[in-house]
């Protein structure tokens, strides 16, 4: 039985796999435990993220775009055992902080009995929701999230576009993808089902080249082709759901159910984030360009608040910290711009306006 997941650093997909310890070496097999999938020397090992809290925090062997992430509680243990650098897995998580203890014996119970439904089963299930009701729900949150606010339909939109569809079509991804760009702030960008992106102007202002915009688009088809934006919607109405059963059906506990929903996306934050960056590392190799652009766009955020919010925050964050996005993101400054020349100055001026035109 697979007792473990693995990203082979190439393929924007995750491969269920079994882990056993061999003489100095961690190896990979495929699910059946028949064929060897990769062998790491022990000494190479790492284990990444906050230990103390996450659950599986991702594997890795120094110097490979391969991640692992170990599934099997028991199996974390015993590697911790016989190998010194997996001796983090071993470790035991922190105790729960005293809000989470408010919410009662019932509510883990029923967490217990209904996780499975909930977690598992909107996860899997949730990528064969029709594509046409997902691009619906992702069109009616867009118009609602929004709202007044001017979206630009300059040149630069085709641009954009364009290279989200390339790399849509690099992941085998079979259905179009939409990227919409509102003027002004924050600088951010995000996912929504049915393969809709929203880009705000200022984040394109801010970006120092044309790779970095390009890295942050290729971040969020990561979130695209692993259908993150439904999973999300679909485990939170889950959590919605069985709160309501707990409590007899009543709809004006708001703080709970906001409550219950904030913690079931944080438990999955970090995963999506992570599979997010590394498929957009991997989606941009294969298509040649430049994949250099994510880190150097998570390094000038670091720059501009060194207090990162989210190392600050810890478990409460819905993404790992920045300094460890950029350790896992970083890549040479090879292969193809994203955009040509001509293409960037269309982007920067995509609200009609550019800002430092010697930035390309």
């Amino acid at each position: 039985m697979a007792s473990a997941r693995y990203y082979d650093g190439k393929l924007a997909i995750a491969r269920e796999v079994g882990v056993r310890a061999g003489s100095h070496e961690l190896i990979v097999t495929d699910a059946d435990g028949t064929a060897v999938v990769a062998r790491w020397p022990a000494a190479e090992l790492e284990v990444l993220g906050d230990t103390e809290h996450e659950k599986a925090p991702p594997v890795i062997r120094r110097g490979e775009e391969a991640r692992l992430v170990i599934e099997d509680a028991e199996l974390r243990r015993q590697l911790a055992q016989l190998i010194p650098a997996l001796a983090p897995l071993g470790r035991p998580r922190a105790r729960a902080v005293p809000r989470i203890a408010l919410f009662g014996a019932t509510l883990a119970a029923a967490i217990g009995l209904f996780w499975l439904a909930i977690d598992v089963g909107s996860s899997t299930l949730a990528p064969y929701v029709p594509y046409e009701l997902q691009h619906r729900l992702g069109a009616s949150v867009a118009d609602d999230l929004i709202g007044e606010q001017k979206q630009c339909y300059g040149a630069g939109l085709a641009v954009i576009n364009r290279l989200a569809n390339r790399l849509a079509e690099a992941a085998d991804y079979p259905h179009p993808v939409e990227v919409h760009v509102v003027e002004g702030g924050p600088v951010n960008a995000f996912t929504l089902p049915g393969g809709i992106l929203v880009f705000y102007s200022d984040l394109i202002d801010k970006a120092h080249s044309g790779n970095e915009v390009a890295g942050v688009l290729a971040h969020e088809m990561g979130h695209v082709v692993h259908y993150h934006a439904i999973k999300g919607l679909a485990r939170q109405y889950g959590m919605e759901q069985l709160l309501k059963a707990m409590t007899g059906g009543f709809s004006d506990l708001g703080t709970i159910g906001q409550g219950g929903s904030l913690l079931l996306a944080l438990r999955n934050g970090r995963s999506f984030e992570r599979d997010a960056d590394a498929t957009g590392v991997e989606l941009l190799q294969k298509l040649g360009l430049r994949a250099d652009g994510i880190a150097g766009f998570f390094e000038q955020m670091l720059k501009d608040q060194p207090h990162d919010a989210a190392a600050t925050v810890g478990i409460w964050s819905s993404h790992p910290p920045t300094a460890e996005r950029i350790a896992a993101t970083r890549q040479p400054a090879t292969g193809k711009p994203a955009f040509s020349d001509a293409e960037w100055r269309s982007l920067r001026a995509i609200c009609g306006g550019t800002n430092s035109p010697q930035r390309r």
